[in-house]
C-alpha cells in the first residue's frame, strides 16, 4: 500500500492530514499497522485533552506486541474515532481511511513539526 501524497508522516509512523479549519486527522501508517500485526485493542487520548508533538498519547495492542501512539503535532484532541475503539481491526484493514485514530486542533504557536512528505517517508522506511 502506498503512502497518500497529501499526508505528512512522522518517524514514529503516524500520519497527519492537512488541517481543515485548524483541525487535522491522525492515524498510523500501513507500514506500522503491518509491523504490529492484528490490532486487538486501541487506547486513544480523550476528546478535550492536550497532546504534544512527539509525546505518547495512547497505545495500540496487537497479537504480537504493545506499541505507543505518538502525536505528530501539539494541540487539543477534538474527536476520537469510536469505530476504531469498537473494532480495532480497522487500523489494519483501512489505516488511511476508516482506521483514523483522532482529530486534533493544531496549536500553530508550537511551530511547525518536523514531518516527512510521502516520498521522504518512503525513503526513511528503506534506510
Amino acid at each position: 500500500m502506498s503512502n497518500p501524497e497529501q499526508l505528512r508522516y512522522s518517524k514514529e509512523h503516524e500520519w497527519l492530514s492537512p488541517a481543515e479549519n485548524g483541525v487535522a486527522t491522525v492515524g498510523i501508517t500501513a507500514h506500522a499497522a503491518g509491523a504490529l500485526g492484528d490490532v486487538v485493542f486501541v487506547e486513544l487520548p480523550e476528546a478535550g485533552s492536550a497532546v504534544s508533538a512527539g509525546e505518547t498519547c495512547g497505545e495500540l495492542e496487537s497479537t504480537k506486541s504493545v506499541s505507543d501512539l505518538y502525536s505528530p503535532v501539539s494541540g487539543e484532541v477534538t474527536e476520537v474515532n469510536q469505530n476504531v475503539v469498537a473494532d480495532p481491526s480497522l487500523v489494519n484493514s483501512s489505516p488511511f481511511e476508516a482506521g483514523w485514530l483522532f482529530k486534533v486542533r493544531v496549536d500553530t504557536s508550537a511551530g511547525e513539526p518536523e514531518l516527512l512528505t510521502a516520498d521522504e517517508y518512503t525513503a526513511f522506511l528503506s534506510e
